[in-house]
């Protein structure tokens, strides 16, 4: 047994069929989670499960929009365990998507309850869904029916503050048969702003008893983690914004936890070399037309230069590069 293993606060998490061997997840974000970032943060090391960019159920049915949501189809065989998120109000069309995405090999099905931005919310998916325990529910019950491997969702605390529904919608979703249920600690009309607060995982974990609860919002040290692994009782713990940049997180805070040791943060060098890394596998892999992945990467790429010196220099210079080529022109010299 490894040692990952051996640390109460690092025991493997059971979905389902699949075993999640360090619980710590990395969140599926838009425009960041595609098979690149993914990979930097598996390289790194204890990232125990990735997760795609949402994907939309309604595009699949409609072939203009089929081919976007088919550039979000990147997941490959050596990533797994894997997790493909799905966002969209109507359970049948919620359904036929989930079987599409279990033909393509995902390990996981996700259902997104928990994007809050307008565009997500007016379709009718997301986090409008916890405004109806009832329809989410059904949502939940109609993908977990169409597919045989595990189905799991991501939700925030509710819509809005006045009428919290993390807690009502865990219980009717265990009953459905989810396997897993990770909560950002945050209502819907909150957005990012203000703090997660993580008394509501404990809530939602108090209910569904054995079933895996992931905590999520506001992790960024090793600290964050352990305070909200033993004051929630949740069994693993979802990173998003924290990991932006810094995909070698995941590994830092494990290494902390197992050994108690902390581990430096990597130089100004070494994270130019993972920015390089990643634009150029970016650019190998992705599915979107390149224009679109470089003004994509673009973002992605500056993350790793927060808090560096000549960081706004650089970010302004490579917010303005139009290929691969610019970027390491850019990025080259920093190795040096």
């Amino acid at each position: 047994m490894s040692s990952i293993a051996l640390h109460p606060l690092l025991k493997p998490v059971q979905i389902g069929n699949v075993q999640i061997n360090t619980p710590l997840f990395l969140a599926p974000m838009a425009g960041h989670t595609d098979y690149a970032f993914r990979v930097m943060c598996r390289e790194q090391g204890d990232c125990g499960l990735v997760c795609t960019e949402l994907i939309s159920s309604d595009a699949m049915q409609y072939a203009d929009a089929k081919r976007r949501a088919l550039m979000k189809f990147d997941w490959e065989a050596h990533e797994s365990p894997v997790a493909v998120q799905l966002f969209g109000g109507d359970p049948h069309t919620m359904a036929q998507a989930a079987k599409i995405v279990e033909a393509h090999g995902a390990d996981i099905v996700d259902i997104n309850m928990g994007c809050w931005v307008p565009k997500i919310a007016r379709s009718g998916g997301g986090a409008v869904l916890l405004k109806d325990v009832c329809t989410a529910t059904a949502v939940v019950e109609a993908v977990v029916k169409a597919v045989k491997i595990p189905v799991t969702v991501k939700v925030r605390s509710g819509w809005e503050r006045s009428h919290p529904t993390a807690v009502p919608f865990a219980k009717a979703a265990k009953e459905a048969g989810v396997q897993a249920i990770a909560v950002h600690a945050r209502f819907a009309t909150q957005g990012f702003k203000g703090r997660a607060e993580w008394d509501m995982i404990g809530e939602v974990k108090a209910v569904v008893g054995e079933l895996p609860v992931i905590g999520n919002g506001d992790v960024k040290t090793t600290a964050d983690a352990l305070e909200m692994l033993e004051r929630t009782g949740c069994d693993g713990v979802m990173i998003g914004r924290g990991a932006l940049g810094m995909p070698w997180i995941f590994h830092h805070i494990a290494h902390q936890i197992r050994t108690g040791e902390i581990l430096p943060s990597p130089t100004f060098e070494q994270r130019a070399e993972m920015a390089l890394r990643q634009a150029r596998l970016n650019i190998e892999t992705t599915r979107r037309d390149v224009d679109d992945a470089v003004r994509i990467l673009r973002q992605q790429i500056v993350n790793y230069l927060k808090g560096t010196k000549h960081a706004a220099r650089l970010r302004e210079l490579i917010v303005q590069a139009k290929s691969l080529q610019e970027i390491e022109r850019l990025l080259e010299p920093l190795l040096r």
